[in-house]
This record gives structure tokens, C-alpha cells and sequence, in this order.
């Protein structure tokens, strides 16, 4: 072997004077081999600097070695959508899998199982990977027809409440919201969180819903409807994600000092002017906890079904003090 060339299992066992299948053995901690043996093995391996081929391992055990993801691609410009992609790919790594990124529903793609960033209810691609019969696991429930295989979700309606009742300890009685529709269960959980904290407090709920896909101009005019409709208005709730930002400068423009709050962080809200207290939905780690379900379905250890709780975070800034 060149000194350039990468350490073969088969250096590996004519380095420690065994077979290769006693040093594949060996290496992987299955067949019957003594730990003397085993101990010669590991310290050639060392000593080659060998690392496992990936690849091989997958092919002997009739996997593709790589998963899918979809994301909805109206969404992709979100950096919280980018953190999600890390994480999932950080969890597949850590399991040795490479991750596809998939655009399109023509064919079932081959992959060894699906994550589902946020998915639509109407959109045909998730439709159409939903039924393809691999392991799916989705970040929050889909709201369409058919059924993921596991579920990684955040209690949002209650961190929203949660919210509200900090809103209301700053001194805000007339609170609104401006939500996305409720094709995604996390828009639904928002809304619904909403008009449960207005319910049990005698507050008429405020609402105005905009494109899961806005544009700033759309939460411009929805901010606008609200302020009309009731200028009492003050402490206003974004749901879409980076709309809190847009709408500062409206806010400044229009003397308005009412509340402002997301009910997504992002580091656009913590160096904005005033920093605005947003709902951290800790993206990065929800992705790799999706990765993780999906693997734990492939493995068998966990059951079909199998429903995780991603924990999220209130952070407080100066922008409802």
C-alpha cells in the first residue's frame, strides 16, 4: 500500500495477521472473536488510520445509506428553515447517512426514509411522499390526509399563552395577531393558542391571517387593517416568521409604541431596534431530533406512531417591556 492510499479492512488484516472476515468481525463487535484477536484488530486499525466505507456497510445491509427531506420550497428563504436542514443533516451524519434534499413528488425517491420539515396540508409534493409507504417522520403533525410514521412537535399553543400573559403583565388589554392560514399545524397551534388565552380572559379576538408565503407588504397592510379596526390595538403578535422585523418601520412611521412580538426568533429579532421578544423554536435541535426519530423507526426501537415533544423557549427583550 502507497502512503498515500486510504487503509483498506484488507490492510487492516493482513496488518493484524487474521482474515477479512475476522477483522470485519472484529471491527463491527459481532462474531465469535476473542478479545485478544479483537484488541489486535482495533490496534491496526489505529494504526492504519482505516476508516469503515460507509458506502459498503449500507450496500451489505440493502440500505441506499441516505434519507430525504422536503421542505415546502415557499419557505426556504426562512433561516429558520436553514437551521432545521443543519440539524437534520447533522443527525443523519451522526448515524453515517448522507441526506437528499427533495424538490419533487414524480417518483418515489430512493432513500431509506423521509423527514418532513413543517409540512403543508395542501401541498401535493408531501402528498404524494406521503404515500410512497417509507418511514416518514414529520416536524409538527401534517394537516392533510394520511399519517406520518413519527411526529416531532412543540407545544405552541401553550408557549403562546404563555406569551399573551407576559403581554398582559406589560400592561397590554387590546392584543392582536397576525397569523398565516392554517395549512401547517404549527400556524394552527398559533391561532389556536390565541383565541384560547382571548376566551379566557373576555378579549375579542383580533385576527388577521396573511399567505404562509407573505411578502412584507402583505404584513404592511395587514397591521394597517388591524390599526384601523381598533386603534385601542396595543401589543401586536407576528406569526410568520422575520414579519415582526418588517414591520418596525411601519410602527416608527405611525408613532406607534404598542408591544411587538414573534412568534418566531431569529437573529434579525435580537439585533433589531428595539430587540423583539420572540418564541425560540430552537430549529437546529428540531431538526436533528427529527433525524433521530427516523432512525430510531429504521432501527425498530421505537414503534410506529411514536410522538416526541421538542421542547421551545419564551425569550423576553426589550421590545414588550
Amino acid at each position: 500500500m502507497r502512503a498515500d492510499e486510504p487503509a483498506t479492512i484488507l490492510t487492516v488484516a493482513k496488518t493484524a495477521g487474521v482474515s477479512k472476515t475476522t477483522a470485519s468481525d472484529a471491527l463491527r463487535g459481532s462474531g465469535r472473536v476473542s478479545e485478544e484477536t479483537r484488541a489486535r484488530v482495533m490496534e491496526a486499525a489505529d494504526a492504519l488510520g482505516y476508516v469503515p466505507n460507509g458506502s459498503a456497510r449500507h450496500l451489505r445491509r440493502a440500505s441506499t445509506g441516505t434519507i430525504g427531506l422536503h421542505v415546502p420550497e415557499v419557505l426556504t428563504r426562512s433561516s429558520y428553515y436553514m437551521s432545521f436542514v443543519f440539524g437534520v443533516v447533522q443527525g443523519a451524519a451522526d448515524n453515517d447517512y448522507d441526506v437528499t434534499l427533495i424538490t419533487s413528488g414524480r417518483r418515489t425517491p430512493r432513500v431509506d426514509g423521509l423527514v418532513l420539515g413543517d409540512p403543508l396540508g395542501d401541498d401535493p409534493i408531501v402528498a404524494k411522499l406521503m404515500d410512497t409507504g417509507l418511514p416518514t417522520v414529520t416536524c409538527e403533525r401534517f394537516t392533510g390526509t394520511g399519517r406520518a410514521d413519527g411526529v416531532v412537535r412543540s407545544e405552541h399553543a401553550e408557549m403562546l399563552g404563555r406569551l399573551m400573559d407576559h403581554l398582559r403583565a406589560s400592561g397590554a388589554t387590546r392584543p392582536a395577531l397576525i397569523v398565516a392560514g392554517d395549512v401547517s399545524d404549527w400556524a394552527a397551534s398559533v391561532h389556536r393558542g390565541f383565541r384560547d388565552w382571548c376566551a379566557r380572559h373576555g378579549v375579542d379576538p383580533l385576527v388577521r391571517t396573511v399567505p404562509f408565503d407573505c411578502s412584507a407588504g402583505e404584513v404592511h397592510q395587514a397591521a394597517r387593517d388591524l390599526l384601523a379596526l381598533e386603534p385601542r390595538v396595543d401589543a401586536l403578535v407576528c406569526g410568520p416568521a422575520g414579519s415582526a422585523t418588517d414591520l418596525l418601520p411601519l410602527l416608527r412611521e405611525e408613532g406607534s409604541d404598542l408591544l411587538l412580538a414573534s412568534c418566531v426568533d431569529s437573529p434579525a429579532m435580537a439585533q433589531a431596534d428595539p430587540p423583539i421578544t420572540a418564541i425560540d423554536l430552537r430549529p437546529r435541535e428540531a431538526g436533528v431530533r427529527c433525524a433521530e426519530l427516523l432512525f430510531d423507526l429504521l432501527r425498530g426501537t421505537s414503534p410506529v406512531g411514536t410522538e416526541r415533544i421538542h421542547p421551545i423557549e419564551l425569550i423576553l427583550r426589550a421590545s414588550t417591556s
